[in-house]
């Protein structure tokens, strides 16, 4: 495989030696990069159209919430396995196999929705199938797109390549949203789903004419140091554990993460039981929070504050983000919800990037690698914990909208204010504010 990658490009495509490689936009990276965008697109009107049709067919919490859950976990289970993968094979083929696989299921779950007097069990099955399967390919696809891109620009450039991939997907990622509930509006969850299994296969095809650098040789030294992955885990889990401050912000993030998950899952009832609207608004919800996200990234990153401050800043962005959740549930009107959705958005954008910065600061330089492993793996495993969970409150309470959204922001509220206004998570966060100067 590695040969074929190689036989039109006698250079790297990271070196920036080729013809054109020299340049960010080159034509291994735009082909990455533009798959990428489409496939991103139809995929968020993939997503609106499962979970509405879902709510609209079952009306079962639990099993939206286990839908959410079936998409979401192969990415805890799988994720080393799939990392190591990316550095063994073609990192190319991977990405051509996981977009051309997914492209198929989809299409071939598809198939049903089209048929006449199939039974409604049958469909909700193949609904869960296709997230379940589609998760699954997910969790090998991301890390080796994300390896791959190194070897796609000049070395010097990888960073604005990091940065250009992120916020056009981003981006991209708002205007799929923001289509995707009109479109299910006016065209249905099956075309849909078609037209979600197309943009797969597309970018499959632009990825296939990618041309990757031949993959050296594994060395003794690399084989060791794959072996001792589990031994650095550990290691990893217990650097962390060892600093109080660091082991307390990181319980507070996992909670925070673990009660915004039934607001997502329960989102699709809000917008039908207490809006009166329909899967428009459900796309519009999400891209306002999407939106909100953006914003609090660039405001992260654009401010510099007092360590002391920033601690204070933060632990207020979150007991407000847990109020804001909370008074979602009581809202009736749809542009009072779409604001709050922003709000939520953009304080959580902005705890997110606080929490990333804390980590990659406060670790020893030796330890970083495995300490963000620890904090990706941990953040990622109560997630589809907090979906089932709230799927399955939902129905026991009836979808009791209020209770459930003011628990949950209660519960945010209250583990800030017991974990966060601990010294040592104060001092933690208490960081250079001069980072990389």
């Amino acid at each position: 495989m590695a040969e074929d990658e190689t036989s039109s490009a006698p250079t790297p495509a990271g070196n920036g030696e080729g013809k054109g490689e020299g340049r960010l936009l080159n034509r291994n990276f735009v082909l990455l990069w533009q798959g990428q965008l489409v496939s991103r697109m139809g995929n968020q009107a993939f997503a609106i159209a499962m979970m509405f049709w879902t709510m609209e067919a079952t009306g079962s919490a639990s099993i939206m919430g286990g839908l959410m859950m079936a998409g979401s976990l192969p990415a805890v289970l799988l994720g080393p396995v799939a990392g190591t993968l990316a550095d063994r094979i073609s990192r190319k083929w991977i990405l051509v196999a996981c977009d051309t696989l997914s492209g198929l299921v989809i299409l071939g779950f598809a198939v049903p929705f089209f048929m006449p007097d199939v039974d409604q069990q049958v469909l909700i099955y193949c609904v869960a199938s296709m997230a379940f399967m589609l998760g699954i390919l997910q969790a090998f696809f991301q890390p080796a797109a994300m390896a791959a891109i190194p070897d796609l620009v000049p070395h010097g450039k990888v960073a604005a390549a990091n940065s250009l991939d992120q916020s056009s997907l981003q981006i991209v990622s708002l205007l799929g949203l923001s289509l995707g509930g009109v479109l299910y509006r006016v065209l249905g969850a099956p075309v849909l789903f078609v037209i979600d299994g197309v943009t797969y296969l597309l970018s499959a095809l632009s990825e296939s004419f990618i041309r990757l650098p031949e993959k050296k040789e594994i060395t003794d030294e690399e084989r060791a140091q794959r072996a001792g992955y589990q031994q650095d885990l550990v290691e990893g889990l217990r650097y962390v554990w060892g600093n109080r401050g660091m082991r307390s912000f990181l319980c507070l993030a996992a909670v925070v993460n673990f009660f915004a998950m039934p607001i997502i899952v329960l989102l699709p009832f809000l917008v039908s039981k207490n809006l009166g609207e329909g899967a428009d608004w459900y796309g519009f919800l999400l891209a306002g929070f999407g939106f909100g996200a953006l914003v609090g990234y660039i405001v992260a990153g654009s401010i510099q504050l007092p360590p002391k401050i920033r601690s204070l800043v933060l632990l207020t962005a979150l007991v407000l983000s847990g109020s804001f959740m909370g008074s979602l549930g009581f809202v009736s009107n749809a542009w009072l919800a779409l604001g709050l959705m922003v709000l939520i958005g953009l304080l959580n954008g902005f705890f997110n990037i606080v929490l990333v910065t804390a980590f990659q600061i406060g670790a020893k330089e030796e330890l970083r690698g495995r300490v963000m492993g620890v904090v990706t793996t941990v953040a990622m495993a109560v997630a589809p914990l907090g979906m089932a969970l709230g799927g399955i409150l939902g129905d026991v309470t009836d979808k009791n909208l209020p209770l459930l959204y003011g628990c949950c922001g209660a519960a945010i509220g209250i583990a800030t204010l017991v974990l966060g206004l601990r010294r040592q998570v104060r001092d933690f966060l208490a960081f250079p504010s001069a980072i990389g100067s």
